[in-house]
């Protein structure tokens, strides 16, 4: 088994600077940013807002902005039309219902458009350091591979993480989690070799077997 101790020592040795990758200004460039991130790179979703947020960085733009405009603008992104429609709607929110400031809690971001617990929980860490472990695809499959959770769904393993880990951590934890399933521990073809998990890790086992 390895223990939370050794899965915070080996990610800190290998990604000792750990941050978010998206670009972003404010918190509310930090949520659009996010929530285009659904299914998307950061660096796809990078090469959007860089332009993008030079036309509209404010809740009060977006909430204003016909759709069919927006898609165009995000349509590399993938999920383009659901994801103009969560956007305006959100910003709308945020303008009519929080003063036009992105609220600070996870229950009133989850209430947005188009924010579960993920894209709440990446916003409050990122932007205001309330901590948090989100659990994107990346997250999910290293939490599973490192025996860490069973569990597929997202938010039960964001719940399951967190009892694992001291709360100090949870923040970098995630980024770092989240840049080893990028780079290291990825979907095919994972770099294995002279990996500090692999005698313990469900993916080189089930591998051995076959």
């Amino acid at each position: 088994m390895i223990s939370p101790d050794e899965v915070v020592s080996y990610l800190t040795e290998l990604f000792p600077e750990a941050k978010c990758e998206l670009e972003f200004s404010s918190p509310f460039e930090l949520l659009i940013a996010v929530i285009l991130s659904a299914q998307c790179t950061d660096k796809r979703v990078n090469a959007v807002t860089r332009e993008l947020f030079k036309k509209y960085n404010k809740p009060e733009q977006f909430a204003l902005l016909d759709q069919k405009t927006l898609e165009k603008e995000i349509y590399s992104c993938g999920f383009y039309s659901n994801k103009a429609k969560n956007i305006i709607n959100a910003s709308k929110d945020i303008v009519q219902r929080f003063g036009g400031v992105v609220p600070k809690t996870q229950k009133e971001l989850t209430s947005l458009a188009g924010v579960g617990m993920k894209t709440a929980k990446v916003v409050l860490a990122v932007a205001y350091a309330v901590p948090g472990i989100a659990v994107d695809t990346h997250v999910g499959r290293v939490a599973r591979r490192l025996n860490l959770t069973k569990n597929e769904d997202p938010d039960k393993v964001s719940v399951e993480l967190e009892s694992k880990f001291d709360k100090k951590e949870w923040n970098n934890l995630h980024y770092r989690l989240v840049l080893f399933g990028r780079y290291k521990c990825k979907s095919q073809n994972p770099e294995c070799e002279g990996c500090k998990f692999a005698k313990n890790c469900n993916f080189v086992k089930n591998k051995v077997k076959k």
